[in-house]
């Protein structure tokens, strides 16, 4: 039984002698809910139809006419169940969850457009998450996929060595980002990192030339150094068995200082770690941190286009799935560069493969 129907149940009880005055007025506070009622019956259901595509951008981050195409690549049900029991098709909770994701906003501020009550909202936008975590999230953790074989691979390599890099076997690059968070209530010096003075989750990413990103691991903890992270993830037993061109030649990725030197991984030369720094090694170190940017201008990508990942106020630990909402909008950015291309594609002049392939 919901409040609204203890409370109408205690207002007839009352109206029918069953309650003295006292009664009713102890009994209807007890059951007063802790969260308003907002007036949403007053708004109509959600429609795609009556927003505009500029609208659609805005809203959701997809043009209007992208919509049905996105909902069949995606293998979107008809519709989501919620635990409790609500019910909503599979547009309105992608939508939903689109918007929820595409700016810092309260759940009250979507009643507007979906014509539900916050508690109806806040289920149906967790219940998309968790699907589309559950169904489309080791597009971003497994190595076996279509645009990661040796051919592509070398495709990669060959477009960053056309801008001006001095390896020419190096097909992406790896990095750690630093995600800030609402300070916890407990065990804050796990999550605190040092180095940006934040509470923080951290993440791996690797990303290559056609803006897609290709790797991504976590969350951890922010305390950990990105040569841990390296370590936990396996990262490097996958390139020893997976970074090679279609002759068989090893292939690489670039970091930062903060990662060591293997055949499938390179960082640049550090001064004080060789006997003597020339101007050369300056050289390949310039020209490799250019290239190696591409990585920030994706960090950047990921939170311009899902703002809500930058109001660390509203992202709690316990209180939401902070961790899966970055894994999930990282998924949906890696769509958005498939459809509109991106900073990093345009740069090294490499297509992204289309949504189907993406997602197939």
């Amino acid at each position: 039984m919901s409040f609204e129907d203890a409370r109408n149940a205690l207002l007839i009880a009352y109206a029918d002698g069953f309650l003295d005055d006292e009664e009713f007025i102890v009994l209807y506070d007890y059951y007063q809910p802790v969260n308003p009622s907002f007036p949403y019956w007053n708004f109509d259901p959600f429609c795609l139809d009556v927003f505009d595509s500029c609208e659609c951008e805005a809203h959701f981050r997809v043009a209007k006419d992208d919509i049905p195409m996105l909902l069949n690549a995606l293998r979107i049900p008809a519709s989501f169940k919620c635990p409790q029991g609500t019910v909503c098709s599979g547009l309105e909770g992608l939508c939903l969850l689109l918007k929820r994701l595409a700016y810092p906003c309260r759940y009250f501020d979507l009643i507007s457009t979906f014509g539900r009550p916050v508690p109806e909202l806040c289920m149906i936008a967790n219940t998309v998450l968790d699907w589309v975590f559950n169904e489309h999230g080791f597009r971003l953790t497994s190595w076996n996929q279509p645009f990661l074989t040796p051919a592509c691979l070398q495709e990669y390599a060959c477009a960053i060595a056309r801008q001006g890099s001095p390896l020419t076997n190096c097909f992406g690059f790896i990095d750690g980002t630093v995600r800030p968070i609402c300070r916890p209530g407990e065990k804050q010096r796990v999550v605190y990192n040092g180095h940006k003075r934040v509470h923080a989750l951290k993440f791996q990413s690797v990303v290559v030339p056609n803006g897609l990103i290709a790797n991504l691991y976590g969350p951890v903890e922010g305390a950990r150094h990105d040569a841990g992270m390296l370590k936990d993830s396996g990262l490097l037993q996958t390139l020893e068995r997976e970074a090679y061109n279609p002759r068989g030649d090893v292939l690489c990725l670039y970091g930062d200082p903060a990662y060591p030197l293997r055949p499938h991984l390179m960082a640049p030369y550090r001064i004080g770690e060789v006997p003597v720094f020339t101007a050369d090694m300056e050289a390949f170190n310039s020209a490799m941190s250019s290239a190696r940017a591409s990585v920030e201008w994706l960090f950047g990508d990921i939170s311009n286009s899902f703002k809500f990942l930058d109001f660390k106020k509203n992202l709690k630990l316990g209180l939401s799935a902070v961790g899966k909402q970055y894994i999930v909008s990282a998924l949906f950015r890696n769509i958005l560069t498939c459809l509109y291309g991106n900073t990093t594609s345009t740069h090294f002049q490499l297509d992204p493969p289309t949504v189907q392939d993406y997602l197939a």
